[in-house]
């Protein structure tokens, strides 16, 4: 007899959000690098202090933003800092994660496209794949 209670029966696939999500790519539809996930966004449960086992929190959203210096240095940044991106919009987990909507419509990839207009357009080579 174990002395551990079986885990509930839950309903869709189980995640392990350090395997599964955490520092995984996000890609569109049509494969563009959208960013990557560093953080994850739970929803609230009704009663904090006493959870309840047959309603845990639910996964809400994937967070990313600046998060290099605090790796780096320690500390937080503000939650405000963080680019939400919806669960709802996470088409398929595996070895990248894969919106079913396109990167344009998130605020995560602007920088990414901002360097792609402004700085490698710019250099010989930069607007096509190398062949």
């Amino acid at each position: 007899m174990s002395a551990f209670p079986d885990p509930p029966r839950v309903a869709g696939r189980v995640l392990d959000a350090q395997l599964d999500l955490l520092d995984r790519q996000i890609l569109d539809p049509d494969g563009v690098p959208v960013t990557t996930v560093d953080d994850i966004e739970l929803s609230d449960p009704e009663d904090a202090a006493h959870l309840d086992p047959d309603a845990p929190p639910t996964l809400d959203a994937l967070l990313t933003g600046p998060v290099f210096a605090t790796r780096v240095f320690g500390g937080r940044p503000p939650r405000s800092r963080f680019v939400r991106i919806p669960w709802r919009t996470i088409a398929d987990v595996g070895i990248v994660l894969r919106t079913g909507v396109r990167a344009e419509h998130f605020d995560a990839g602007w920088v990414e496209r901002w360097l792609r207009d402004h700085v490698m357009a710019h250099i010989p080579g930069g607007r096509h794949d190398p062949e």
